[in-house]
């Protein structure tokens, strides 16, 4: 009956360990991605747009990281980051582009680059931060395909997904937001709206994924903890048993 017992807690510990690491090979390939967060998606809003570089090119450091910005926005103000130098890349528009104010503009910020000043490792993160104004069209995709560029080796994440196309199947997906209804008309400092929190919410943060999963590997380090300590006790009860006999 004991060794039945003991079998049983063994088998079950394993399978659990088991399927937490598949769940932790899973997480690691869905959090592998060069990606963005906003802090709000209002359009007319200003944001700041956080691009998260999680890793090299396989085990490359990173050197650079150009980020392009979508035809929709004419300018981005780039966060200075201690670990990097950032320039503005403009291009020269084909004609005049007229602005909400009346005024009109010849030349646009096309990509922001940041050069690291000592290559990223390819095991630590760093994040990258751009303050732009959104434009006034609620619904409209807005795709970053930014430019990885590494010792050896470079990724282009410029993969624009299809119609209901999940960009999670692309293999190098371009970072993307999508503009929301502006929560007031000014747009300046207001408050987020409801579909803002919920578009937050869904964004992955590889800091809350890293907590939640180092939480899940010590669960079950201590399963495993625990049933070699009831397998302990169980023999030492059963040596006990036969001694008293």
């Amino acid at each position: 009956m004991t060794r039945t017992l003991i079998r049983r807690t063994l088998a079950a510990t394993a399978a659990t360990a088991a399927t937490a690491a598949l769940l932790l090979a899973a997480a690691g390939g869905a959090s592998a991605h060069v990606g963005v967060t906003p802090d709000k998606t209002s359009a007319n809003s200003y944001a700041l747009l956080t691009f998260g570089v999680p890793h090299g090119c396989e085990e490359s450091p990173t050197t650079k990281v150009a980020i392009t910005l979508p035809q929709e926005l004419n300018d981005a103000q780039p966060t200075v980051n201690p670990n990097w130098t950032v320039e503005k890349v403009t291009e020269q528009l084909a004609e005049p582009k007229k602005l909400a104010d009346g005024s009109s503009i010849t030349k646009r910020t096309s990509q922001i680059v940041y050069t690291a000043k000592t290559p990223l490792d390819h095991e630590l993160r760093d994040a990258l931060v751009l303050s732009l104004k959104l434009p006034d069209l609620v619904g409209t995709t807005l795709n970053f395909p930014t430019l990885q560029t590494c010792e050896t080796g470079q990724t282009d994440w410029s993969e624009i997904p299809a119609a209901g196309q999940d960009p999670h199947s692309l293999k190098a997906p371009a970072p993307s937001i999508t503009i929301t209804a502006a929560a007031s008309e000014d747009g300046h400092g207001a408050a987020a709206t409801t579909a803002d929190t919920e578009h937050a919410a869904s964004v992955s943060d590889s800091g809350a994924d890293g907590r939640s999963w180092a939480g899940l590997v010590a669960g079950v380090a201590g399963l495993v903890l625990g049933g070699f300590a009831f397998v302990r006790s169980g023999a030492r009860r059963k040596a006990a048993g036969s001694a008293a006999k």
